[in-house]
């Protein structure tokens, strides 16, 4: 059984179709990285994923079932951790409480078992040092790292990457990168929205090419980056190469 099927899965902005009917088996243990031109869908099939976003209609099935049919879909999130392109931390918290709030105020850990977790995943990352720090006090680099600790610290079953690099500096885009390569080498189910296509060809397992809110080819990077079948497919590379 795979970990996460989308069936028919729609998203539609009023007359505007944002994710047109999407077929996609993600199974335990893959990383499928997917590419595309902007507005071509990404960011919304992630959001879709874990309900960020609600499908008009298709199904979205995660561990064996319809999570679309759920209506409190916080136990969801925590098993498909997400990281957004913005990091989204808590500007007026430190590293550590960014990460242990929710071990502690939602999961209701003992402060003991939090405090390992967090010490965990600051080390993970790098961090150890910087506890303390508040998201102001670090660079983005940094801030992005905190992110992936924070959704790591959940135990997530499958993590889910929205253009992770795309707010940072070229200088600090290496650190995550290693981040995400050491997370995917521990077996970690990965979806991952990027733009760094040399990235993509080492990393992936599978890649998808969106235009238009479909799924327009995917395949192994080899087949993919080598020799893409469609015509949308190499005219995007090929502009990215030019870049």
């Amino acid at each position: 059984m795979s970990l996460l099927e989308l069936k028919g899965v729609q998203k539609r902005y009023g007359s505007r179709t944002a994710l047109d009917d999407i077929n996609l088996s993600i199974e335990q243990g893959e990383v499928v990285f997917v590419i595309g031109p902007s507005g071509s869908g990404k960011s919304t099939l992630l959001k879709c994923c874990n309900l960020l976003e609600r499908p008009t209609s298709g199904e979205i099935v995660f561990e064996g079932q319809d999570i679309t049919q759920i209506k409190k879909v916080d136990r969801v999130r925590q098993r498909m951790g997400m990281v957004f392109q913005s990091f989204n931390l808590y500007p007026h918290m430190t590293a550590y409480w960014n990460i242990a709030v929710a071990l502690r105020v939602v999961q209701r850990l003992p402060k003991s078992v939090a405090d390992a977790t967090v010490a965990r995943q600051l080390d993970r990352v790098g961090l150890a040092e910087r506890s303390q720090a508040y998201p102001s006090q670090l660079s983005g680099g940094e801030q992005q790292r905190v992110a992936i600790a924070r959704a790591l610290a959940l135990q997530p079953k499958l993590m889910l990457f929205d253009e992770p690099t795309s707010a940072l500096d070229p200088e600090l885009v290496g650190s995550v990168l290693d981040v995400i390569r050491e997370v995917r080498n521990d077996g970690m189910t990965m979806i991952v929205v990027s733009h760094e296509m040399n990235f993509a060809r080492e990393a992936a397992d599978r890649i998808l090419f969106m235009s238009d809110g479909r799924i327009v080819e995917q395949g192994t990077p080899d087949q993919l980056f080598g020799d893409p079948r469609e015509v949308r497919t190499r005219a995007f590379l090929a502009r990215t190469r030019q870049n």
